[in-house]
């Protein structure tokens, strides 16, 4: 038993837990009416403090070098991936906690900034949890990192509907109560299962089978809440309809644990061969291929730039060094990037923060407000798995990565486009396009970032850009949605109702959205040699 707990297939069952839960910033249209109706907030104001939870959702720096640092060797006290989880669940409990105690009058109404200080904290936990579950995933299944930051990003994106499963079961309606859930049950799943949660350093021949295997249990679990969403919203499921499909629910979540014994009894065959990572030996070739796994490893990424450092001029790596921050910031290629995320990142976050009053506005029941909200996390899930699971088995067949990112933010101009118009039904379509391309982003931006810049300072980078979603988030949430819609609000409570509160802002947006296509192509035309690269470099060691 012993020996079974202290495995990289155990610890990635427990990472997947933990990510099941920490995407509560995904779930901020389901309390957002009870926020601004008990804090007397307008719709700009509303908004501000969902920039602040962007910010603290996607601003991971700190999250990295803590995460650097208690994982090196020159620490021995507190070693590992638990101090991480620690501080995402310290930061998670006291966040959300003072929320619900201003919300309910347990504190005095704490003023805008106090408010914003408050979400900040909450959402920032997130980045902890993230940071510590798909870095420590990378470093034990170093050879199918794509693999595994797939299901990790898979699952996190999955955990908004989890959520909302919880708070149908539990709160029955009720968000206030839903809010101090939020506080008490990350917190509890990391500080539970975060001893789990250890850096291993051998890999086996069957690592990708198993790997397929959490990936088919992430799969299964969307396409499970998919249909209870949809009856419920069809049928409106009683109370002890929603325990038993909860139930259910869990016993789905279980499943990576079955699959993690599963691989635990593999490795112990006497066929099976383990060897160190930092081995310099190449990957044991396996009938299952070898997409999913991230191009630009340290020696590969020698042989890229030392027979095309011509080619790739200075916005690539240099003499086989990998970019620090400093030196990418330097380059063409990473701002081209980072404006493209502030148009499909920022544009889909405000989406998705304004997705309940966009509801409301247009009529909308509570149910389907409610539904909308938590299909947005299977659309944001399939964005996520799909992108990078295509875009890979692309890759081998010569398309380079960015072209993906100009596909989906031409569909997200569409996307925002159906939103604005108004018409019965078009928020369901709306938001699936949004959702799956909004998703897409976090897939394709890591990857491309680790294979333009390097893996080996890909975490500072990759949380560098992507502060550009709560900048994007900010400036469509706050100076563009919430100002027109104060401004089109004519009842006494800062209500809007009809097509005209959020149809000038969705045309914006678009045309946002368009802007980052042509910065993406851009992109995609600066790296089309290096991409060339990767697909030989990949195709020797296939």
């Amino acid at each position: 038993m012993e020996s079974f707990l202290n495995t990289k297939w155990i610890a990635t069952a427990a990472s997947i837990w933990i990510q099941c839960t920490s995407g509560a910033s995904y779930t901020f249209g389901i309390y957002s009416p009870v926020l601004k109706s008990s804090q007397s907030y307008d719709q700009s104001t509303l908004d501000t403090i969902s920039v602040f939870k962007d910010i603290g959702a996607n601003a991971g720096i700190l999250s990295g070098l803590l995460y650097s640092t208690v994982t090196s060797r020159r620490t021995r006290l507190l070693n590992g991936p638990w101090v991480v989880h620690v501080a995402g669940a310290v930061q998670c409990f006291v966040g959300y906690f003072l929320i619900w105690a201003s919300v309910v009058g347990l504190i005095l109404q704490p003023p805008v900034p106090l408010m914003c200080l408050f979400m900040l904290v909450a959402a920032h936990a997130q980045t902890f949890f993230n940071t510590a579950n798909v870095v420590s995933g990378v470093e034990n299944f170093h050879q199918f990192g794509g693999t595994i930051v797939g299901i990790m990003k898979g699952f996190l994106g999955l955990s908004g509907a989890i959520l909302i499963q919880v708070y149908d079961t539990l709160c029955e309606g009720d968000p206030t109560s839903y809010i101090l859930i939020l506080a008490i049950t990350p917190t509890l799943t990391s500080l539970l299962l975060m001893p789990l949660v250890k850096i291993y350093g051998t890999t086996t021949v069957d690592d990708k089978k198993h790997l397929n295997g959490f990936s088919s249990s992430a799969l299964v679990v969307a396409a499970y809440l998919m249909v209870i969403i949809i009856l419920d919203n069809v049928f409106t499921l009683p109370s002890w309809s929603r325990i038993i499909t909860f139930m259910f629910l869990l016993l789905l979540l279980a499943s990576p644990f079955g699959i993690a014994a599963k691989a635990h009894k593999d490795s112990k065959r006497p066929s099976i061969e383990t060897s160190p990572l930092m081995d310099d030996s190449e990957p044991m070739p396996t009938k299952y291929g070898e997409y999913h796994e991230i191009p630009g490893e340290p020696d590969r990424v020698k042989e890229v730039a030392s027979s095309s450092t011509e080619s790739l001029s200075n916005d690539h790596l240099e003499d086989g060094i990998d970019m620090n921050l400093s030196r990418a910031m330097l380059t063409v290629n990473f701002w081209l990037l980072f404006v493209a995320m502030i148009c499909g990142m920022g544009s889909g976050l405000a989406t998705i923060n304004n997705i309940s009053q966009i509801g409301q506005s247009l009529g909308y029941s509570t149910i389907e407000r409610s539904s909308l909200v938590a299909l947005w996390s299977i659309w944001n899930f399939l964005g996520r798995f799909g992108a990078g699971f295509l875009s890979d088995i692309m890759l081998h067949k010569g398309w380079a990565r960015p072209l993906f990112m100009v596909i989906t933010l031409a569909t997200l101009t569409f996307g925002h486009l159906i939103v604005a118009s108004g018409f019965p039904g078009n928020l369901y379509i709306g938001s699936v396009m949004v959702g799956i391309c909004y998703g897409s982003q976090w897939s394709l931006m890591p990857t491309i970032t680790s294979e333009i810049f390097g893996v080996r300072h890909m975490g500072t980078i990759f949380n560098t850009i992507a502060i550009a979603s709560p900048i994007g988030s900010y400036i469509f949430s706050v100076r563009i949605i919430g100002y027109i819609y104060d401004k089109m609000a004519t009842s006494e409570d800062n209500s809007c109702y009809g097509t005209q509160c959020f149809m000038l802002s969705f045309f914006i947006m678009a045309a946002v959205a368009f802007l980052g296509f042509l910065i993406a192509f851009a992109l995609f035309l600066r790296t089309r040699r290096f991409y060339r690269q990767i697909v030989l470099l990949r195709s020797l060691h296939s």
